[in-house]
């Protein structure tokens, strides 16, 4: 069972989080492809049917992404318009290609845990802010399989995370065992 990690992280060069996590990733190439989604598509110009084929060739699919504005960076909403489309991903016309396909998310959250809740800052859980796209999944027939999330700053965890380091660890080491742990149990 292999995974087609979709990474979208407009500057992923800068980042932590992401980055830790695709560095990690691409020491294992035998259950993961790591997919960047700004460095195959600068321009912004979506190969649709070399994206197809590459998650047909998988059995499982993450969208991998920072959290910017409670949604997703602009090219993996331009990725999911273009290539999750009628005929391919849902319809009557073969659109059948996501159908019982394991799919989840993985985000770099950017706020602590508890600002992501009902009583907190916006009043509102990241599972619910992200329920857009598992709508999407769940529309084209997808086995939705939730969110893996490092809350808080890049450098610090945020919430439950720290609180719960392992000594010797970094948030950032012990989030990043804890999400290969999801992609293994898809």
């Amino acid at each position: 069972m292999k995974t087609l990690i979709v990474v979208a992280h407009p500057n992923i060069d800068t980042s932590t989080v992401n980055k830790h996590w695709v560095e990690e990733l691409r020491n294992h190439p035998r259950e993961y492809t790591v997919h960047e989604l700004y460095k195959s598509y600068p321009t912004e110009q979506i190969d649709v049917l070399k994206e197809r084929k590459m998650i047909e060739a998988h059995d499982n699919l993450i969208l991998q992404f920072p959290v910017q504005w409670f949604n997703s960076p602009s090219l993996l909403k331009k990725w999911l318009d273009e290539v999750f489309d009628y005929g391919w991903a849902y319809g009557s016309d073969g659109g059948d290609k996501l159908k019982d396909r394991k799919v989840g998310l993985a985000v770099s959250a950017g706020i602590r845990s508890n600002d992501y809740s009902k009583e907190g800052r916006y009043g509102h859980t990241l599972e619910e802010i992200l329920i857009p796209f598992k709508t999407t999944l769940l529309y084209c027939s997808a086995d939705y399989r939730s969110i893996h999330a490092f809350y808080g700053e890049e450098k610090e965890p945020g919430g439950s995370e720290k609180e719960n380091l392992i000594p010797g660890e970094t948030g950032i080491e012990q989030n990043t065992k804890q999400y290969l742990s999801f992609l293994r149990n898809l």
